[in-house]
């Protein structure tokens, strides 16, 4: 369990900006920061200094951790760009954004967040699918919130559209607590992967 955990020292953290959520959600994202940082993994995320993004970054500076920002320039003052990061890279768009924080992280965490941070998971696991991410992908279902997409990956699969392999892509948690195990527990994938990642057709 140690092991894999140990292989893991940079995650990409996806999360919302808005202001306008229930404080259990920004106290998850805080204990989230604070439980990476415990653990010495350092965070690659949007840059945001508001809403779940501000609150991670927050966390995670508080307890030691570095946290590295990749953010689009016209976002700068939509997002609130964090000014007290380890790093901020400010790029010319949302495709290289997202390019750049899977490709530098090791492990994948989706707080709650809107179409944005669905974009960036679905692309995650799309990634994952084809053999180009290989790493472990949390989701954080606090107060329940990923429940239902988690029943539609799953419907997706049951009704052709994914393979039965797919099911180990990801990992559901209620805790940030919780993260670090199951990043030692994710079932391994490789580039292997590709062989399967067409579902064959019923016989």
């Amino acid at each position: 369990m140690k092991t894999k955990t140990m292989n893991i020292k940079r995650v990409t953290v996806y999360a919302s900006s808005s202001r306008a959520l229930d404080a259990v959600y920004y106290q998850a994202a805080e204990r989230l920061g604070r439980v990476l940082a415990g653990a010495g993994m350092d965070i690659v995320y949007g840059g945001g200094g508001s809403g779940l993004m501000g609150a991670v970054a927050d966390a995670a500076l508080s307890g030691g951790g570095a946290v590295h920002g990749v953010i689009p320039d016209f976002l700068l003052d939509l997002e609130q760009g964090h000014q007290r990061l380890t790093s901020m890279e400010v790029v010319r768009d949302m495709r290289l954004r997202k390019e750049l924080m899977l490709s530098r992280g090791d492990a994948v965490v989706a707080l709650p967040g809107g179409c944005g941070t669905f974009e960036e998971l679905f692309e995650a696991l799309t990634m994952k699918r084809l053999g180009y991410f290989l790493g472990p992908i949390v989701l954080l279902n606090t107060n329940g919130y990923y429940e239902g997409c988690a029943q539609f990956l799953e419907q997706s699969v049951a009704q052709g559209f994914m393979a039965r392999e797919h099911l180990a892509m990801w990992q559901l948690v209620s805790d940030p607590e919780q993260v670090p195990d199951a990043f030692a527990v994710a079932p391994d994938w490789s580039e292997d992967a590709r062989q399967f990642c067409s579902v064959p057709a019923i016989a």
